[in-house]
């Protein structure tokens, strides 16, 4: 799968085309046409991803995880924790702060 490709794809799954995806982020008109050739520009593939709620990684086929925030769990981030054992409440308090941080990006 090519970026292209992946871009048309969550595209279909908006309801949109891609020339309205560029209209929306004021992309110049077939910009991402063109990534099936070139490589997309830093800020216009961040643009992309922002909207779709995606990471660059996945949008350039480096993965097939949408959302790298969405693949790790609480228990992967508590396994980073150098102190003792995380509480249940305190897994909790991470799981919401997760969610909370998932609703600001949208």
């Amino acid at each position: 799968m090519t970026t292209l490709e992946r871009v048309k794809e969550l595209c279909k799954s908006r309801g949109i085309t891609v020339k309205r995806l560029e209209e929306e982020l004021e992309i110049p008109h077939n910009t991402i046409y063109q990534w099936k050739r070139v490589a997309p520009s830093l800020d216009k593939i961040q643009k992309v991803a922002d909207y779709f709620d995606v990471s660059i990684d996945y949008l350039l086929c480096r993965t097939d995880v949408k959302n790298l925030i969405e693949d790790n769990t609480v228990q992967t981030f508590a396994a980073h924790h150098d102190g003792e054992e995380w509480t249940e409440e305190e897994l909790e308090e991470i799981e919401r702060f997760k969610e909370f941080v998932k609703m600001k990006r949208k």
